[in-house]
């Protein structure tokens, strides 16, 4: 069978997945050959206008460089992206070119629109559905990405600059809230950027929702600890409602960012943007009217990694509602 490799390289880490297809199952179409992942911090070496500084840009060489490793000439040919944290900064090209100068590896960079409709490719096939309404929501670092549609591609798909990461520097420093006031004026924020999107999909009368990102995994991982069940067995996997998101959250407001990652599912590395991502998740979920989300485990990597292994068929561009 064809096997296909994917670099996906992001604000927490780098990672080198290789896989093959196989014959359909219940949780997709993938077989993982190799994983292998390299920790970044690159939200610690970022301007304040987002570039990435001089110990950022060699922090990426080196973990492109340790990804691929001495193996990889004898693996698939790797399709190599960057997410937002590199993809937005302002000095992008020159970090691409001196990764590529140094690795041999030059790093793609994807529209927000594309990450959305990969997403939703990827959550498709997770799902096992190829027909019933899904609407797919993903909180990256940078971007939350948005999608729905019925069929194998999506109808809409958008991408908006509200990532974990970036609420945080914006609205939420040090991930922290000072006040009341303060967590009103945050959510006020959220609402009024999301009701400027137009053609915003909701949630599906008798389809799904389904949430791609580590920050509702983490989410859900949480509630799972300390909140109380849902009432409602999901289709697959761990489900996360409203109500449960929004205990989530004044936990984290009252935990010092310190200790955020001792929390149940909460991981240090992302701990001090935990509390952004929650917020995030009860605005996109209250504005779609999502009273709960199914957690999938799939997103843009293997999105990318359906498509490169003919699984799944692309898409014609122009078909897709235009995001911003």
């Amino acid at each position: 069978m064809r096997k296909a490799g994917v670099l996906d390289v992001g604000c927490h880490s780098a990672l080198l997945t290789v896989v093959r297809g196989r014959q359909r199952r219940a949780d997709g179409a993938l077989q993982t050959l190799l994983s292998r992942k390299v920790r970044l911090r690159l939200h610690q070496m970022l301007t304040p206008d987002g570039r990435l500084r001089e110990r950022g840009v060699r922090s990426v060489q080196r973990a492109v460089a340790q990804a691929l490793g001495e193996d990889s000439d004898q693996g698939p040919q790797v399709f190599a992206f960057a997410t937002s944290v590199i993809r937005d900064a302002p000095n992008r090209d020159e970090v691409i070119a001196r990764v590529a100068r140094t690795t041999g590896t030059r790093l793609r960079v994807l529209p927000g629109q594309e990450e959305a409709r990969l997403s939703y490719v990827a959550a498709r096939q997770w799902a096992g559905s190829m027909s019933e309404p899904l609407l797919v929501l993903d909180i990256g670092g940078g971007t939350v990405e948005i999608a729905a549609g019925t069929g194998v591609q999506p109808e809409v798909a958008h991408s908006l600059p509200l990532g974990a990461r970036t609420v945080t520097r914006r609205w939420l420093p040090g991930g922290v809230i000072s006040s009341k006031r303060h967590l009103k004026e945050v959510r006020q924020h959220l609402r009024q950027a999301l009701s400027e999107l137009p053609r915003l999909p909701t949630a599906p009368p008798g389809g799904r929702v389904l949430a791609c990102s580590k920050a509702f995994a983490q989410l859900a991982g949480l509630v799972a600890a300390y909140g109380k069940p849902s009432g409602r067995p999901p289709h697959s996997g761990q489900e996360l409602t409203l109500p449960q998101l929004r205990a989530s959250i004044a936990l984290l407001a009252e935990t010092d960012t310190s200790r955020r990652g001792e929390l149940p599912g909460i991981s240090r590395h992302r701990a001090e943007q935990s509390l952004a991502g929650a917020l995030v998740a009860e605005a996109i979920m209250d504005a779609c009217q999502a009273a709960g989300v199914e957690i999938c485990p799939w997103s843009t990597r293997e999105g990318l990694l359906l498509e490169r292994l003919g699984i799944t068929p692309t898409v014609e561009r122009s078909s897709l509602s235009p995001g911003r």
